[in-house]
């Protein structure tokens, strides 16, 4: 039986979102990921046992501009990742803003993954395993260790959220299909980007 979800992926700029997307939809990586601009969107099926989940993965643009624009997104979303850098205290404090944010927009039932992007980079690292679990437990989330770069953790990712998805969002629990617009990414608007995750 085949499953819609949508998943929005959430984090500051330059944390690796769409890196993460990238990877896990396509199995490709870029050192010169350019910025998101306003939000893009990409469909993955994925089996689990005798289902298939079919996820439409949101991929928002982190730039504090674009902040406000994120509720446009998000507001019906059935499941959320929530990216940081690991080299970056400041992304992890970054994401409890959005946990909460995301709980008074879309409310409690929402399924949440939280990943820590950039462990290739553990040498530089700046939030500690045992922190973002810690979080992760208070929020009901499930840590993830991901690096886009070296494809570690990406799988798991989505693979968790469409078990989860499965097991708690069952058809008979979801609402009439969403209308959803799609805005593709201007990238001519986008500036060369010094590399991300």
């Amino acid at each position: 039986m085949l499953k819609n979800y949508k998943v929005v992926i959430l984090g500051e700029g330059r944390v690796g979102k769409t890196s993460l997307l990238l990877r896990y939809v396509h199995n490709t990586f870029s050192d010169k990921q350019q910025p998101t601009i306003q939000a893009a969107y990409l469909d993955k099926k994925i089996s689990v046992g005798n289902n298939t989940a079919c996820l439409a993965i949101w991929d928002t643009a982190g730039q504090e501009r674009f902040h406000a624009l994120g509720p446009i997104y998000y507001r019906d979303a059935d499941a959320a990742v929530l990216v940081f850098d690991i080299t970056d205290a400041d992304s992890f404090a970054k994401v409890q803003k959005w946990v909460k944010e995301l709980r008074k927009i879309v409310g409690d039932d929402i399924v949440l993954c939280i990943a820590g992007n950039k462990c290739d980079m553990a040498n530089k690292r700046g939030v500690t395993i045992e922190q973002a679990q810690a979080y992760a437990g208070q929020v009901g989330a499930v840590y993830f260790e991901t690096s886009a770069k070296l494809n570690r953790g990406v799988q798991e990712v989505f693979e968790h959220l469409a078990k989860k998805l499965i097991e708690v969002k069952p058809p008979s629990a979801r609402g009439p299909k969403r209308n959803i617009q799609i805005i593709e990414e201007d990238k001519n608007a986008s500036a060369q980007s010094k590399g991300c995750c």
